[in-house]
């Protein structure tokens, strides 16, 4: 840090002091008990919690969506450590940077015995040999890495760092956990918006902890801009008050209430219905309430998200097409928008609506994750590893790629591309998890096992190669 960054931050500070700063920044917590949300990994039992509160941090990789806090935890780390904090932004910052970070870790390190964390966010922005530079010095702890991102740090984050790294994965903050953040910075006259005397409705702290999608930037943002662009109440009881309405909240946030009833309540039970009625096969109901939801300013990327939920949920592979068509639509209606919009979403939603159901996806997954709970890491079968894998770890007589002396039977080396072989580990060999139904194409699915004589725990009985071949 040169004398202007240090100037920079400690003007920064002064600001956030005297409420000059920008609400979401001055509302960050300082401590670990002030952070909102995030209790599956921050909450009091869990290991991040007691890792920060011991000052015992190794280095870890904070991902999710915008306005979950990855910052926040980040300040508070650096707020409670005995360690040197450090931060850089992968957006601005580059290997001279990084360089600089190093050197100086390691004096601290070689003079004072003081360990040193280094803060990166929008770690995914550094190419791979900026992330590569970091290595030797994550490994040999002369820096305590912090990463943080918005994308899923498997598909960004070289794999080496990744591996020196425990990684926590932060959710949208729900609407409680929102509506706490609201109420905090109309009322708190240090760090909020107190000194401004503002009050807000109920029914605009619903309308906004909902609409946030659990951002709590774009809430607080929407409060501040608020706050100072809304003249006091002129007379009344609360003469010399802020009055902050839907209507504000609203035109702050850019979006607009659903109005479907006064309270709301009405907007959970429109989305139901609409469901439901793509579930029973009533394309009339669909775009009623594609209609419905629509001149209530519903936003479309929801409704678009419901179809694609019920095309995988409720018709499955019943109809594989249903769910393509649900994406496309998704994709179409971002790129189209309103009017043309209602189009796109009533073909999908109607497409959805006339297709056959079936549910059997959905039971498969939720039996075969109840299983896995249940058995564990079960050993995968000899036959079914990778046999490269095996071979750089020093296996012997592992065979080639088809499985050769391995036990491993290639499918298309056998009439019509299948062969009988056990899949699943041997704990739960006889497990059935998918049944097909009678429905649309699983009948097609269900006719193609008994062509080819696949056999599982008793079901599907069917003649075997030697009686079909040469019949299909």
């Amino acid at each position: 840090m040169d004398l202007f960054d240090y100037m920079r931050e400690q003007n920064m500070n002064r600001q956030n002091a005297r409420g000059e700063g920008p609400l979401a920044s001055r509302l960050r917590p300082d401590t670990l008990d002030e952070i909102v949300g995030q209790e599956h990994i921050i909450g009091k039992d869990k290991l991040l919690y007691r890792a920060i509160r011991a000052d015992k941090l190794g280095s870890v990789i904070l991902f999710g969506p915008p306005g979950t806090g990855k910052t926040t935890i980040a300040r508070v780390i650096a707020n409670t450590t005995n360690a040197d904090f450090k931060q850089l932004n992968a957006t601005t910052a580059g290997k001279k940077d990084m360089e600089e970070v190093v050197a100086e870790a390691k004096q601290n390190m070689a003079m004072y015995a003081r360990k040193t964390i280094l803060f990166i966010d929008e770690i995914h922005r550094f190419n791979k040999a900026q992330q590569d530079y970091l290595l030797p010095f994550v490994e040999d702890g002369t820096v305590t890495l912090i990463g943080a991102t918005t994308e899923n740090p498997f598909f960004e984050v070289n794999r080496a760092l990744i591996s020196r790294s425990r990684l926590f994965e932060l959710k949208p903050l729900s609407a409680a956990n929102i509506r706490t953040l609201i109420h905090r910075a109309v009322e708190d006259d240090k760090k909020g918006m107190g000194m401004y005397r503002p009050y807000i409705d109920d029914n605009a702290v619903d309308f906004l902890s909902d609409i946030a999608e659990g951002d709590a930037r774009a809430a607080l943002n929407a409060i501040e801009l608020a706050v100072l662009t809304t003249d006091p109440d002129p007379d009344g009881p609360n003469a010399g008050r802020i009055h902050l309405t839907l209507d504000i909240m609203q035109e702050c946030i850019q979006k607009r209430a659903i109005g479907y009833d006064k309270d709301g309540n009405n907007h959970y039970d429109t989305i139901s219905a609409f469901i439901k009625s793509m579930r029973g096969s009533d394309p009339d109901a669909a775009a009623y309430y594609v209609a419905r939801m629509l001149e209530a300013g519903e936003d479309i990327k929801f409704i678009a998200r419901r179809i694609m939920i019920c095309a995988s949920e409720d018709v499955g592979n019943a109809d594989p097409m249903a769910l393509v068509v649900a994406v496309n639509a998704s994709l179409a209606v971002e790129r189209v928008g309103l009017p043309e919009a209602r189009i796109i979403l009533t073909h999908a939603a109607t497409y959805v609506a006339c297709a056959p159901k079936s549910n059997a996806v959905v039971m498969a997954i939720d039996k075969a994750q109840e299983v896995v709970r249940r058995t564990g890491n079960l050993p995968v079968p000899v036959y079914l590893r990778d046999v490269h894998y095996e071979a750089d770890r020093g296996g012997e007589g592992l065979g080639e790629f088809r499985g050769n002396g391995t036990g491993y039977k290639y499918a298309h080396d056998y009439p019509h591309n299948y062969v009988d072989q056990q899949y699943l580990p041997d704990a739960v060999k006889d497990e059935v998890f998918y049944e097909p139904s009678e429905n649309g194409y699983e009948q097609d699915i269900r006719e193609n096992f008994r062509k080819i004589g696949r056999k599982k725990n008793g079901t599907m009985e069917q003649p075997g190669f030697e009686e079909l071949h040469g019949k299909i």
